[in-house]
């Protein structure tokens, strides 16, 4: 195993925690590192603020978590989301609400949010900076999803002032889903999860059209196509997996990194703060000194697996009922007997 020599390692300092990835899980962990006095860098490849691809809803978290890593305001200006509303290949089939509402904001403003809070902490956050994949003592990896061969593609893009009868909507379709969440400044985020064909071209609001409408989903592509989008906030991503990511035995990973639930569940931005929590004893331990790198990582993957196993496992279940044909002629004749198991669906993956 590679080893390397942390900085502060001398016998009365705390050893600094590297983190590579200024994301929710990098940048909340280190808030929550120097809510307990323990050195931290944080490296972000891009620069802030940024879009990503991302659901931009938080359902599930508790104040506790956030109040752990010291960013207990964090939401407190979000969107509150209740009501749910699913549709099938534009037909609406459920309607419900979260037993708690979700918070809706943009990952534009919630990582600036984020950044500003680890700095003012103490944490040093170097954007512009890549760190080497590499497994050393004291570094955490945080940078977002592994690379692997994938049939999946991520779409997301903002629009201003789009109609919406409910706070949070699910679009399913025959070459994957789209959900619609309220954010701020009257917006919606629109991202989508869809099998990739290459047949369709384009980008932005184009693209997202195309594959809309190549899943039965003409009407809700008609609708976004006659409300103000902002094309800046475009993005796409491709080329990861679902669930458990392979990664190098001994590197410590966190976030999407370590996991990606898929997105239908709205639970992976939860995920991250809960992977953050997680982490903090452990690495304090490593970082005073009172355990080695070894077993606060053993430690880590142990409390990562322990929280995350269900949940990951009903979704990775639930998945290809979705993408399915008739999963979703299944969910759409529960829905309108009106014995769909909402609730207890959702209770699974969080």
């Amino acid at each position: 195993m590679a080893r390397g020599t942390a900085r502060a390692s001398l016998p009365g300092l705390n050893k600094a925690v590297t983190i590579a990835g200024g994301g929710l899980a990098g940048l909340s962990l280190a808030a929550g590192l120097r809510t307990r006095g323990i050195p931290v860098t944080v490296h972000e490849a891009g620069s802030y603020p940024r879009h990503r691809v991302c659901g931009e809803f938080i359902s599930g978290v508790d104040e506790a978590t956030l109040g752990s890593l010291g960013i207990p305001d964090v939401l407190k200006d979000a969107t509150p989301c209740s009501s749910v509303a699913w549709y099938r290949e534009g037909r609406r089939i459920h309607d419900g609400h979260l037993p708690r509402p979700a918070a809706g904001i943009s990952r534009y403003r919630l990582d600036r949010l984020l950044h500003d809070r680890a700095a003012s902490l103490g944490a040093e956050v170097i954007e512009q900076s890549r760190q080497p994949r590499e497994v050393r003592e004291g570094l955490v990896w945080a940078a977002g999803r592994i690379p692997a061969r994938s049939r999946w593609i991520g779409l997301k893009l903002h629009f201003r002032h789009l109609a919406m009868d409910s706070d949070l909507e699910m679009h399913l379709g025959a070459n994957g889903y789209v959900g619609l969440a309220r954010i701020e400044d009257a917006r919606a985020n629109v991202c989508g999860l869809f099998r990739v064909d290459r047949s369709l071209r384009g980008s932005g609001i184009e693209l997202l059209a195309s594959y809309l409408r190549e899943g039965g989903n003409a009407a809700l592509a008609e609708r976004l196509g006659t409300t103000d989008c902002d094309s800046s906030s475009f993005c796409a991503v491709a080329g990861f997996s679902l669930g458990r990511q392979k990664a190098e035995q001994h590197l410590c990973t966190i976030g999407d990194a370590e996991s990606m639930i898929p997105p239908f569940t709205g639970n992976g931005m939860s995920m991250a703060f809960e992977a953050a929590e997680l982490s903090l004893d452990p690495l304090e331990r490593w970082s005073r000194q009172k355990i080695e790198w070894d077993t606060c990582l053993a430690e880590i993957r142990t409390r990562l697996q322990q929280r995350f196993r269900k949940r990951l496992g009903a979704a990775q279940a639930l998945h290809p009922v979705l993408l399915s044909h008739g999963g979703r002629m299944f969910i759409e004749s529960m829905a309108r007997a009106r014995i769909l198991p909402f609730r207890p669906l959702l209770a699974l993956v969080r």
